[in-house]
């Protein structure tokens, strides 16, 4: 029988703790089961554990840092948020900023041979 605690969709390529913790989660609500989605998730996947390493270095070098000329932002403050909107859009392609689609009240017979013939699979 399917579990929803955990996804039988394993990412094509390893990822990292932020980008895993991220897998996991969408795949838990809305089973992207398809090459191209598959594909499109496992980079946004790749880019929050990018945005997670540059956040470290942020976090550690300050978000001001001293040059000759005086302060300046951080430069990978601008790569962070590139990166963020790169996950923003993506979601919303694949149409992951709506609800997910659940059923209410109980599975009816059908639906649970469904899930049954699913989990065998």
């Amino acid at each position: 029988m399917f579990d929803p605690t955990t996804s039988s969709i394993s990412p094509p390529r390893k990822l990292g703790d932020l980008g895993s913790s991220l897998w996991q989660s969408i795949q838990n609500e809305y089973r992207i089961d398809d090459a191209a989605g598959r594909e499109l998730l496992a980079q946004i996947c790749e880019c929050a554990d990018r945005i997670g390493r540059l956040a470290e270095k942020i976090d550690a070098d300050g978000e001001v840092i001293e040059t000759e000329n005086g302060p300046k932002v951080h430069p990978a403050i601008k790569e962070e948020l590139a990166g963020r909107n790169f996950i923003v859009k993506t979601l919303q392609k694949l149409g992951l900023n709506l609800e997910p689609v659940r059923t209410v009240g109980r599975p009816t017979a059908f639906k649970k041979r469904q899930e049954d013939r699913d989990a065998d699979d």
